[in-house]
């Protein structure tokens, strides 16, 4: 790099003081109330900043306007706002897709909120049993619940899903082998490798079978005196479709019982109530599988269920008793939030009609198509009455899915509000809803923005509309 000329010289010469500038934003009223340390740091990467752009200009002569101590003031401010603004804040998701990985996956039930909010804000009995006054345990509040809700004798809860399969494996199967088929040795977000967790559980993989065909004689004939486990896992996001074949769990489980090996069905998403009457066909609940004979069953408490993320395993009391008593246990434990959540979500699902009313993520599987539309309808009307600009949008018929590595082919009949504007680019528009307060995500297609009403609630339809309002 040249060194500076004269002019840069002379423009880096009227950059001010960190203190200096510090103390004239301080000063301002409209600053009052911003943290000291936090001017402070604003104030240093505006400087910073425009030492930068003096240099890299320098042969073009930039101008000393932008260098007015009181120009750069109002930057240092807009910086410490920016800096003070929640960086994991609310996102409207107009994507249609229920359990958006991205967006946190499923939206909590307001009953499981308040259930949060009321012992956090205190003290709670976490691990105190009030009617005897003495020491409990934390899986005592949705313990009873879970082998209710799916007949299993016992159940424990850890922080996720990927988390129950890891203590399942290190408690039960460390130092021994794992069979499984090789069709089900799936990638789960993130680049997350299932065979990956298992194996930092102690055990050694016997993959059986090929990618789209396992047989029951495959597993029969890797049992050996080694084998500690026979897992059954589901394959998440994705579905070998054609020439297949996979061994049921009932046969797997008579297998087991043959061999004296305990079988391990990981439900991957997890449901807790029927989902075919909805259309959404391939999921079977934990208590089916419970009912088939798993001697333990893991499933995400985040996703179909609805609930906080959380890794759930229930099965014979046996198994579960050994599961908890392991060291990991403890370290892959839930906090106080999530034990209120999930047992405020837990005690919905003891109605299953008001499961579906109350907790949002099957609120959102089982909506009608027609109730979409009028929410879609109410947006398009609010859009109209405020002349919000050169828009051109209407009602479209389109698709939604489930999300979260969840029916991955299931598609839910929709309606979208289809927009595009006179002169400002799609690209741009949607680049405008997501850098907005609250952020939109919308889906982009055929060049013009959709707003999938299914996963906008009657709430965030007026502060939709006033956002894309501002827009125009």
């Amino acid at each position: 790099m040249n060194p500076p000329d004269e002019r840069t010289r002379e423009l880096l010469r009227l950059i001010p003081q960190v203190n200096e500038l510090a103390d004239q934003v301080m000063s301002a009223e409209e600053a009052s109330h911003l943290p000291k340390q936090v001017v402070l740091d604003a104030t240093r990467r505006v400087l910073d900043s425009a030492r930068a752009s003096i240099l890299a200009a320098q042969n073009e002569a930039p101008s000393p306007a932008g260098l007015d101590i009181t120009a750069l003031a109002g930057e240092v401010v807009s910086e410490a706002r920016n800096a003070l603004r929640p960086h994991l804040r609310k996102v409207i998701n107009a994507t249609g897709v229920v359990l958006h990985t991205n967006l946190g996956r499923a939206p909590i039930s307001r009953g499981a909120l308040e259930a949060a909010m009321e012992v956090s804000s205190g003290y709670c009995n976490l691990e105190y049993r009030l009617d005897e006054g003495e020491r409990g345990s934390r899986q005592e509040h949705f313990e009873s619940l879970l082998c209710s809700l799916t007949a299993a004798e016992g159940a424990l809860v850890v922080n996720n899903n990927a988390a129950a399969v890891l203590l399942v494996v290190a408690a039960l199967a460390r130092g021994r082998e794992v069979v499984v088929s090789r069709g089900q040795l799936v990638e789960i977000g993130d680049s997350f490798r299932l065979p990956d967790i298992m194996s930092q559980g102690g055990a050694s993989l016997v993959e059986v079978g090929t990618t789209n065909r396992t047989r029951l004689s495959d597993y029969s004939n890797a049992i050996g005196p080694e084998t500690a486990l026979i897992m059954k896992i589901h394959q998440s996001n994705f579905r070998i479709v054609g020439y297949t074949e996979e061994v049921p769990l009932r046969e797997l489980v008579e297998l087991g019982e043959q061999h004296f090996i305990p079988v391990v069905e990981d439900l991957g998403s997890g449901s807790l109530v029927g989902l075919a009457p909805l259309g959404l066909a391939g999921e079977h609940t934990a208590a089916e599988s419970i009912a088939h004979g798993a001697d333990l069953v893991t499933f995400s408490g985040d996703k179909l269920l609805g609930g906080p993320q959380a890794g759930i395993i229930v099965g014979s009391k046996e198994y579960v008793k050994a599961v908890r008593e392991h060291p990991l246990a403890r370290a892959l434990r839930v906090d106080k939030m999530t034990v209120a959540a999930l047992e405020a979500t837990l005690r919905d699902y003891l109605d299953p009609d008001r499961a579906f009313s109350e907790i949002p993520a099957l609120r959102m599987l089982s909506e009608a198509p027609e109730s979409v539309r009028l929410r879609a309808n109410r947006l398009k009307r609010l859009l109209d009455r405020s002349k919000a600009g050169r828009f051109d949008c209407k009602v479209v018929p389109e698709v939604s899915r489930a999300g979260g590595g969840t029916l991955p082919t299931a598609e839910m009949p929709t309606y979208c509000l289809s927009l595009t504007h006179a002169t400002i680019t799609c690209a741009a528009l949607e680049e405008r809803l997501r850098l907005g307060d609250p952020a939109v995500l919308p889906r982009v297609k055929d060049d013009r923005i959709l707003f999938d009403l299914r996963t906008v609630s009657d709430g965030e339809v007026p502060v939709l509309a006033k956002l894309i309002a501002t827009i125009a």
